[in-house]
């Protein structure tokens, strides 16, 4: 399987901090933005990945991650050069996809949880089983998001984007994984009222051929949403408080590479070398001398 960040747009609602940079380079605390959506693609062991972004941001993704070897991962690039929704994400990275089945995460999207890399496991196998597979996440105002609706025997029979009136308090959060299929799907989609390829739209089509696994995501999952200053203040704290009370870190890149097999305990140590002013590259170099 493969990996796609979408990581384009204006980021409007953060302005004036991202008037100048791409939103997804701002920090969450202490590593920027791209890294939690990063950190989801190496915890379900997808490693090769393309990030999809605008014409001037994509050299700072490049300058931040490079073509990912220092990871033992690979990481293409891809230029949107306007919105067009999320479901452009699969036209774009059409030629990257190639036969592989794949799964899309938004670059803006934070997720933490002891179950998470179960939830990536079964959705993996969801996608090459029956063809789709989303998630279900409890909120209080799901009216920003696709909505799932239920019946009572708790099938899904409906997805709706952006609903004036839900039909449930379950929002489809923005991680997706599809098999190929999606490409074809996604090349015939038309656009809605607003412009833009809807990603609700394919998630309905393979809903309709009885091919859209939903997983709900429970209390021990923790999903954030990080479109506004306000939701950015809160994931940094909330990042900040599981660090300092759990000695762990929350979305480190280099060592979930390093878990995963991805590099050798060598290559993680360099890593922490580059960065040992910093109490990120301390605690990867407590990894290598096993204070972790």
């Amino acid at each position: 399987m493969k990996g796609i960040i979408l990581a384009g747009g204006k980021g409007t609602r953060l302005y004036p901090n991202t008037i100048s940079v791409s939103k997804q380079l701002l920090p969450i605390y202490d590593k920027p933005l791209i890294y939690y959506p990063l950190s989801v693609l190496l915890l379900a062991g997808i490693r090769d990945i393309l990030l999809i972004s605008t014409p001037t941001d994509i050299p700072n993704y490049q300058k931040l991650l490079g073509d990912g070897e220092k990871l033992g991962i690979h990481i293409s690039y891809k230029i949107q050069d306007h919105p067009r929704g999320l479901a452009d994400a699969f036209v774009l990275g059409a030629d990257f996809i190639g036969n592989d089945s794949v799964c899309l995460v938004l670059g803006d999207n934070v997720f933490y949880g002891k179950d998470l890399t179960a939830l990536l496991t079964k959705a993996m196998h969801q996608a090459e089983a029956y063809g789709a597979a989303v998630f279900g996440f409890l909120v209080k105002d799901p009216t920003a998001f696709g909505v799932v609706e239920f019946d009572k025997q708790h099938k899904v029979i409906s997805i709706e984007e952006k609903p004036e009136h839900p039909k449930s308090n379950y929002a489809v959060p923005g991680l997706y994984f599809y098999n190929n299929d999606v490409v074809a799907i996604a090349k015939d989609v038309k656009p809605s009222p607003r412009g833009e390829i809807e990603i609700t739209s394919i998630n309905n089509y393979y809903l309709q051929q009885g091919r859209l696994q939903v997983t709900l995501m429970g209390r021990g999952i923790s999903w954030l949403d990080t479109g506004t200053p306000k939701g950015m203040h809160k994931a940094g704290d909330f990042v900040k408080m599981v660090q300092e009370m759990q000695g762990f870190y929350i979305s480190c890149i280099e060592e979930i590479a390093w878990h995963r097999g991805f590099i050798s305990t060598k290559q993680l140590q360099k890593l922490g070398e580059n960065l040992r002013m910093t109490e990120y590259g301390q605690y990867i170099l407590s990894l290598v001398e096993g204070k972790s």
